[in-house]
C-alpha cells in the first residue's frame, strides 16, 4: 500500500540540500526533525534528561511524517510510494539512556499507519549526543516507489 499525500505538508530544507531525492526505484530522504508548519522545532533536549519517552515517541512520529511527506514530494508525476525499506532513527540521549528502540517504535508505527499492509522496514535506532537545533530525534528513510495504479489519486 502507498503513503497518502498530505497537501501543504512538504518540508523545506534548513540548509543547502534536498529534502528527498529519487534515484532509480528508490526515494531517499534527508534527516527530518520534529518541526511545525512554520519550520520551528516542536521540542528540544535529550532523552533521559529534558525529554520523556512519551514526548520522544511523539516527536519521532512527527519526524517520520515529515520524512514520508518529503519522499512523496520528490516523486515524479504518476508515481507513488510503495513501501519504506529502511528507517534510521537518531535519538539525542544521555550516555546512560538505553531505550532508543522504544522511541524508534513510534517511527515504525507511523509508517504502519500511513502505509497499511506494507512490510516493515529494516531499522536502526542510533543514540547520539546532539542533533541539529537541539532536536531530540531525527528520522531518515529510504523507500521504493512505483507506477500509480490506473484511476488512483496522485500523491
Amino acid at each position: 500500500m502507498s503513503a497518502v499525500a498530505r497537501p501543504d505538508e512538504t518540508p523545506t530544507p534548513a540548509g543547502s540540500y534536498r529534502v528527498a531525492r529519487v534515484v532509480g526505484d528508490l526515494v531517499l530522504t534527508a534527516g527530518m526533525t520534529p518541526r511545525g508548519v512554520d519550520g520551528a522545532l516542536l521540542a528540544t533536549g535529550r532523552l533521559g534528561e529534558a525529554v520523556s519517552d512519551a514526548e520522544g515517541g511523539r516527536m519521532a512520529a512527527l519526524a517520520t511524517e515529515r520524512a514520508l511527506d518529503a519522499a512523496v514530494s520528490a516523486l515524479p508525476p504518476g508515481r507513488i510510494l510503495d513501501e519504506v525499506v529502511s528507517l534510521t532513527v537518531f535519538v539525542a540521549a544521555t550516555s546512560d539512556y538505553t531505550t532508543h528502540s522504544r522511541i524508534a517504535d513510534a517511527a515504525s508505527t507511523t509508517i504502519i499507519e500511513r502505509m497499511p499492509g506494507s512490510a516493515l522496514p529494516v531499522r536502526a535506532a542510533v543514540g547520539v549526543a546532539s542533533l541539529p537545533g537541539g532536536a531530540p530525534v531525527e528520522v531518515q528513510l529510504t523507500a521504493l516507489h512505483r507506477q500509480s495504479p490506473a484511476g488512483a489519486p496522485a500523491q
